[in-house]
């Protein structure tokens, strides 16, 4: 049996060459003089040979007109305009050449072709725009894309906003959570020939990077008791160092494709519809008790002042039963929570 030979895995890009170039003005303007001159050159020696057959006329005729009807228009055809923040790239014949990044007006190989991004023109008649929802396109709008500059990348800092998605928290609570990040395209050459569609490939990872950050972290801290479990990461408390890990997680998933993230935010953090209700009476009943944590210690120090100004400007001498009695009338007042309505006491408490 004949052995069959080992297919070659397909060899990474890592690496963005500059395409060489020459200024676009001076080629433009030196090939249009020598495509006039040849179409000139061309006229007359037509107009000679009217007389008879000429060798030299012949030869001049077969030479301009082959650079003014065929070379010329090839050489325009190496033409390249590119604005800001913009980039193309080129291959030969199925072959990488080099990325031509803008502003300006440039002269490349005329057999050099820019690449179509997937993510302008696919196959399946979709395209994905930068905030990862996939718009319809018909064939007419993908032929007036390839024709009209789509095959230009653009280097701008750009949105990524996807869905909302639900997902269990550390404790398991179903949570409902959407992120945006701001991202741009660095290294073209990856992000062309590493993946097939480098803004659909940043969205898959976007939200395999959130499912994985959000299932390390809970929605809030538990209780109210001040504990050292108050301290603990949480996806509500610690917004910064949540963005940070975000960040980290989905730049490490998409370095292949050649994409730097700039930042990734929270948008939108809530618990699922289900749980919201319970999850809802569980705050409530946690910011009452803070609440009455508060007027707790608040009262127990006007009582202590109380006191001791009493007995620092010598106005009455309480003894401990009097002292308790106070306490606890003071007590009811500054904690309840209704006005108190006073009672006059003429008597004695003995």
């Amino acid at each position: 049996m004949e052995k069959k030979e080992a297919t070659p895995e397909a060899k990474i890009v890592t690496e963005e060459v500059q395409a060489k170039y020459l200024s676009g003005m001076p080629c433009l303007l030196l090939n249009l003089t020598v495509m006039l001159g040849c179409l000139a050159v061309f006229i007359l020696a037509i107009m000679a040979t009217d007389d008879g057959a000429n060798p030299m006329a012949i030869t001049l005729i077969c030479v301009s007109a082959l650079y003014a009807f065929v070379i010329g228009p090839i050489l325009l055809g190496g033409l390249k305009i590119l604005a800001p923040n913009e980039a193309y790239v080129l291959t030969i014949f199925g072959k990488y050449y080099g990325t031509l990044r803008g502003p300006g007006f440039f002269q490349v190989n005329p057999f050099a072709t820019p690449v179509v991004p997937a993510c302008d023109t696919s196959v399946s008649g979709a395209s994905v725009g930068a905030s990862g929802d996939k718009v319809s396109l018909n064939s007419a709008d993908i032929a007036l894309s390839i024709a009209g500059g789509k095959k230009k990348i653009s280097l701008k800092a750009m949105t990524l906003s996807n869905d909302m998605q639900k997902i269990n928290d550390q404790r398991g609570n179903p949570i409902i959570i959407g992120i945006v990040v701001i991202w741009k395209v660095t290294n073209t050459a990856q992000a062309i020939f590493n993946v097939d569609n480098y803004k659909e490939f940043l969205s898959i990872q976007c939200d395999a990077a959130l499912r994985n950050i959000v299932r390390l972290y809970p929605y809030d801290n538990v209780g109210s008791e001040k504990t050292e479990d108050c301290n603990e990461v949480s996806l509500r408390g610690s917004s910064d160092e949540i963005a940070l890990r975000l960040q980290e997680e989905i730049q490490a998933k998409v370095a292949i494709a050649g994409l730097v993230i700039t930042e990734a935010r929270i948008t939108n953090l809530s618990y699922a519809p289900e749980i919201a209700a319970a999850m809802l009476q569980r705050q409530q009943a946690s910011a009452v008790v803070d609440a009455r944590h508060m007027i707790v210690d608040g009262a127990v120090g006007m009582v202590e002042m109380a006191l001791a100004r009493l007995s620092k400007a010598n106005i009455v001498t309480l003894d401990e039963e009097r002292k308790a009695a106070m306490v606890s009338n003071l007590l009811v007042v500054l904690c309840g929570n209704r006005d108190a309505q006073p009672v006059v006491n003429s008597g004695s408490l003995y």
